[in-house]
């Protein structure tokens, strides 16, 4: 039997270093956006108890010759860079909540540069 199943109060602390934090929200980031997770940046920032998280990261994009022929290829790698950036805002909100059990309050998506995706799909 589990501390749970028995109704056991359990003492202690459980902490999760921002180190932690920040390769958990560099990870999620990196997988949504189709980045390396060494080129994703995080800031943490407290939001009245909550915790506010800033992203910084290139985005990957289609050749912008390929996006000339193919017109429609846009909107198949997910729309302009900005419709990404705010798509992507409550999806790593709910993500990271997920993984890490801390509440967020917000997701600030900044774009710092563009990364050409050679033959690949871009979420």
């Amino acid at each position: 039997m589990t501390a749970a199943e028995t109704g056991a109060v359990l003492s202690g602390h459980n902490r999760i270093s921002t180190q932690a934090l920040t390769s958990t929200a560099q990870a999620a980031a990196s997988e949504y956006f189709g980045v390396p997770a060494q080129q994703v940046r995080v800031r943490w920032a407290d939001d009245r108890g909550l915790l506010a998280l800033a992203v910084s990261l290139p985005i990957a994009l289609p050749p912008l010759q390929v996006l000339q022929q193919h017109p429609g290829m846009l909107h198949r790698a997910g729309g302009t860079v900005w419709e990404r950036a705010h798509a992507a805002k409550p999806v790593l909100l709910q993500r990271i909540s997920e993984l890490t059990g801390s509440m967020l309050s917000r997701v600030d998506v900044r774009i710092t540069g563009a990364l050409l995706s050679e033959g690949r799909r871009v979420q």
